[in-house]
């Protein structure tokens, strides 16, 4: 399994454009609740306790992020219990506002990255690696850290990897 730095590097990649970061940083946490949300519903109980596909997804994407670094692993899990928490506030409205909020979230959150992408002149990374899909919310939080002055030397690590992997822009 690629290191913390080696994923955030690889996803880093495709996102060098200043105006791309922001429209990611705009744009994923959107998606990322548009799908929660989504995954809020059905709702099974087991035992008066709520299982939804959104909680299923949310344990699988924190299992690996704990995996890639414990701290970043705390953190995530702290900023998704918040998301999924929220999905599931979202998907207790009547299914038209549901659907409407969700998959507006959904659109919208795609069409920031989509302009983000377009200023890169690259394509998406998860187009050339799954991965990116849940990489990108990492990636939005480590540009937020690096943004306060915290994690220099993760960014550090980042740039290096960039320096050393990013082949020549594609248009």
């Amino acid at each position: 399994m690629k290191s913390l730095s080696q994923q955030l590097g690889n996803y880093a990649c495709y996102h060098q454009d200043q105006r791309n970061i922001i429209t990611h940083l705009v744009g994923i946490p959107m998606i990322v609740v548009a799908v929660l949300a989504l995954l809020s519903r059905p709702v099974f109980s087991v035992a008066t306790l709520p299982l939804t596909p959104a909680l299923f997804v949310t344990i699988a994407v924190l299992i690996y992020y704990w995996c890639l670094h414990k701290g970043f692993g705390m953190l995530m899990t702290v900023l998704l219990v918040l998301v999924l928490m929220a999905g599931e506030r979202i998907a207790m409205q009547s299914t038209a506002t549901w659907l409407t909020i969700s998959l507006g979230l959904f659109l919208v959150g795609w069409i920031f990255q989509f302009i983000g992408h377009y200023y890169e002149g690259r394509k998406p990374a998860f187009v050339d690696d799954l991965i990116g899909l849940a990489i990108g919310p990492l990636f939005v939080v480590a540009e937020v850290l690096f943004a306060l002055g915290l994690c220099r030397n993760l960014q550090q690590q980042m740039q290096d990897y960039v320096r050393s992997h990013r082949p020549a822009r594609r248009y």
